[in-house]
């Protein structure tokens, strides 16, 4: 017995390295083919499917210990009231520890909590500080606001040539916001070589990215064709764009162009209903006035609907709802027909009493008496 267990165990070892040489090597392709493996975060992966408190409970113990995205994470979750009471203080507390612990994303949001004053009292120089801390670790948003820093020169040394480098840098990573001042400042020239082609180009991709602001201003680079060839039909449709985001400015020109069908297709009271839309929010042309004093009342009045009930449409247009199918074959009579109709009104209650009045009546009668001549029992 003792024999065949020594043989056994050979055997296995046997058959099991052939399986774990196997399973190395589909490990190694895999590595090859998919990068290495990460450890798997499972306080993050729980905040990402909304378990907030589940994600809370998992970083805690980590946070502890000195895990500066732990950290991080619980600030982000009583930044935002997710799951717990929302508190600015624990929020600062933590990114605080974060950031000392080198997290670039605490270092910055503690930043923009010292920049407005929450949950911490208002040092935008400790801000300024913070945010050079994060650009210089690499963090975009943090170049980006350092860069409007350096284009104030209150709290940083004053230098458009500082503020443009570390905005080409947010540009080029594609952030909206600074793809459209660095777009500015190419067109303006602040702080670099003016290049109005290059700096339409960038106010293209911040306009393709939905800043609004954006929008408005490529749309008029192509109307000017500045920096771009003039195309006044493409600049209707940034326009319009712009003007369904709600910039008022963009609702105006929009407008203007409608009345009078220039890039697009004359339309009055489309032209007045945007025209309404800007009036709404305080802006009054008197050139577009001029532009409409022709439209006539009941166009007028439509738009004025349209407007008020934008971007719904107003319940005068609404669908109208479909008339029933016909019906094919005999029509069954409604109970309400006049044909089926009792011929007179029944109240069983006053049936009910008559009845009982007549039985009553009848058990009370005494026998009458008998005609005469008539055969009577013995």
């Amino acid at each position: 017995m003792k024999l065949i267990s020594r043989l056994l165990i050979p055997l296995l070892c046997a058959v099991s390295l052939p399986a774990l040489a196997q399973n190395n090597a589909a490990d190694a392709i895999s590595s090859d083919v998919f990068g290495p493996r990460h450890p798997v975060d499972q306080a993050f992966g729980a905040f990402q499917r909304g378990y907030y408190l589940t994600a809370l409970e998992l970083a805690l113990p980590r946070a502890e210990q000195g895990d500066a995205a732990a950290q991080t994470l619980i600030a982000e979750i009583y930044a935002r009231g997710l799951g717990v009471v929302q508190s600015a203080e624990r929020a600062a507390g933590w990114y605080q520890l974060a950031s000392r612990n080198g997290d670039r994303l605490a270092t910055f949001e503690l930043g923009m909590l010292y920049q407005s004053g929450t949950g911490v009292p208002r040092n935008r120089q400790r801000a300024a500080e913070l945010f050079k801390t994060s650009a210089d670790a690499g963090y975009i948003p943090a170049k980006y606001n350092l860069a409007l820093l350096h284009v104030e020169g209150v709290y940083v040394e004053p230098s458009l040539a500082t503020a443009a480098t570390l905005m080409k840098e947010a540009a080029d990573a594609e952030l909206p916001e600074a793809l459209y001042d660095y777009g500015a400042m190419l067109l303006e020239g602040a702080g670099v070589a003016p290049d109005a082609a290059e700096g339409a180009r960038y106010m293209k991709l911040a306009a393709e990215a939905g800043l609004i602001d954006a929008q408005v201003d490529y749309a008029t680079l192509l109307y000017l064709g500045q920096g771009v060839a003039q195309d006044i039909e493409e600049a209707a449709r940034w326009y319009g764009i712009a003007a369904e985001g709600g910039s008022v400015v963009a609702q105006n020109r929009y407008a203007k162009l409608l009345a009078v069908g220039e890039g697009i297709t004359l339309d009055l009271e489309e032209a007045a209903m945007w025209r309404a839309l800007a009036r709404r929010q305080g802006l009054t042309d008197p050139d577009l006035d001029r532009l409409l004093i022709s439209i006539p009342a009941e166009a007028l009045a439509r738009a004025e609907e349209r407007a008020r009930f934008w971007p719904s449409p107003p319940p005068s247009a609404a669908p109208a709802q479909p008339a029933p199918e016909a019906v094919e074959g005999p029509v069954l009579p409604a109970p309400t027909d006049a044909e089926n109709a009792p011929s007179q009104v029944v109240d069983p209650q006053a049936e009910e009493a008559v009845t009982d009045d007549a039985t009553g009546a009848a058990e009370n009668a005494e026998p009458a008496d008998p005609e005469p001549g008539a055969a009577q029992d013995p």
